[in-house]
């Protein structure tokens, strides 16, 4: 058996991104996905070096099941009902009282349509320049280093004093674009 590893010995790769052929390293996996990600909001599109600097801390954020209200730039965790139990605005969590003046009874108005979402189903062949959604569902560990740029974003631009204007769209089709390729399509 050879002592190394070369990818030019290959004639095919996959990702497993759902974990059911092996179990990922998700600490590096997160990493690279998030760097990846960031180098290209700051390099090719001007976001802030801070982007860059990740402390452990940072990843704390990062849960499956998170939902992204794409109107307003909130995280949304939601029980199984639809009722908000913990939200924030970029990666700064809000109280309750500032969840019940933003979603009134805790509820989220997208919960029972689903109506222009985002999902896994379908995306890869989706034209991720006419992405009209109100929200995306992390729902997987692929897509969590994602969610900590996006919330990050969120936090520069309120801090600039600039609107979310498109961004957050453009990095989930970015996110679907980079899943196209791993994706089985001819």
């Amino acid at each position: 058996m050879a002592q190394f590893f070369s990818l030019a010995d290959c004639e095919v790769i996959g990702f497993d991104l759902d974990h059911t052929l092996c179990r990922y390293n998700l600490v590096e996996s997160a990493r690279l996905i998030y760097d990846s990600f960031a180098q290209y909001m700051v390099k090719e599109r001007g976001y802030d070096k801070e982007l860059l600097d990740v402390i452990p801390e940072n990843w704390d954020f990062c849960c499956k099941g998170l939902v992204l209200d794409l109107e307003e730039g909130n995280f949304l965790k939601l029980a199984e009902d639809g009722t908000i139990l913990r939200a924030s605005h970029g990666t700064k969590h809000m109280t309750s009282g500032e969840i019940l003046e933003k979603y009134g009874r805790r509820e989220w108005k997208h919960f029972k349509t689903m109506s222009g979402m985002v999902s896994r189903s379908g995306i890869a062949c989706m034209d991720t320049a006419h992405i009209t959604a109100k929200y995306y569902a992390y729902d997987n560990y692929f897509d969590l280093p994602g969610a900590l740029l996006c919330a990050r974003i969120v936090d520069d631009l309120d801090k600039k004093a600039l609107p979310l204007d498109g961004t957050l769209i453009l990095l989930i089709g970015l996110s679907l674009k980079l899943r196209h390729h791993f994706c089985d399509q001819p």
